[in-house]
């Protein structure tokens, strides 16, 4: 999609494949063939860079056809750089850094309101609480004591400019958000066996929020983009796309059509 559209988060949507991959085949309630349904679980996207990962598993689901991914990015496309909500299954546009945990506090407070059962999932770039809304999100959802919301951390410690450490120091991450009132659980965001325990085991304790913090790597799975933060926004060129795609194919078991 990304070499085709000549524009992409490559490693940033390598980064949280697993986790959206665990999250929509093992752990969210949700109806293909009727995404409107009152009581799915939520899920939303807030570090939207990384849509290219989102789209592919929407399609594989079926939410939408897979020759729609040939579009990504072109012009008058649905598919555009950033999850878009007139795509089914996409539940609010996202991307605007620091906004998607207040979305998602609002639509888990909806939730306690109407008694209904669902839960609300999001995930966010670990570049990403630098935004102080992040931490206004943080504490309503702690205080309104929203045990059906799950937020997720993509710990790939890489931003756009560089380490989140150097950009701008967000550690200690677990003590931070056990202040704010949340319940904070750390593992390896690659791991399925891991992630489906975790996210399938929440809420951690009733009446706290989740906060799951996945550690990653950046560009997982192809060696020359894994750690790499100039691959955060960049295009492969036709070789490195063929090498990606030989290192790839075997860890999923087919071969992947480069």
């Amino acid at each position: 999609m990304i070499f085709k559209a000549k524009m992409g988060h490559t490693g940033s949507s390598l980064s949280d494949t697993d986790i959206l991959t665990t999250l929509y085949y093992d752990v969210m309630q949700l109806r293909v063939d009727e995404p409107d349904w009152e009581e799915r679980d939520r899920f939303i996207l807030s570090k939207g860079h990384a849509v290219e990962s989102y789209y592919c598993i929407l399609a594989d689901m079926g939410f939408i056809d897979k020759e729609e991914l040939n579009t990504f990015c072109q012009y008058q496309t649905r598919l555009i750089g950033h999850p878009n909500n007139k795509v089914a299954g996409i539940e609010m546009n996202t991307g605007a850094l620091g906004h998607g945990l207040s979305i998602a506090v609002g639509m888990a407070k909806a939730a306690k309101m109407d008694n209904k059962d669902y839960r609300v999932f999001v995930l966010m770039g670990d570049g990403e609480q630098a935004e102080g809304s992040v931490w206004e999100a943080a504490m309503a959802g702690a205080h309104f004591g929203l045990d059906n919301l799950i937020g997720i951390i993509d710990r790939n410690r890489l931003q756009i400019t560089g380490a989140t450490e150097e950009v701008m120091g967000i550690e200690p991450l677990v003590g931070k958000w056990r202040n704010f009132g949340w319940q904070v659980l750390e593992i390896d965001g690659h791991n399925y066996g891991e992630l489906k325990k975790c996210l399938s085991s929440t809420p951690v304790e009733e009446g706290k929020p989740t906060m799951i913090l996945a550690n990653t790597i950046k560009g997982k799975g192809v060696s020359f983009i894994e750690n790499k933060a100039g691959w955060h926004h960049r295009v492969p060129s036709a070789s490195e796309l063929n090498q990606a795609v030989e290192e790839l194919s075997p860890l999923i078991g087919v071969e992947i059509d480069g």
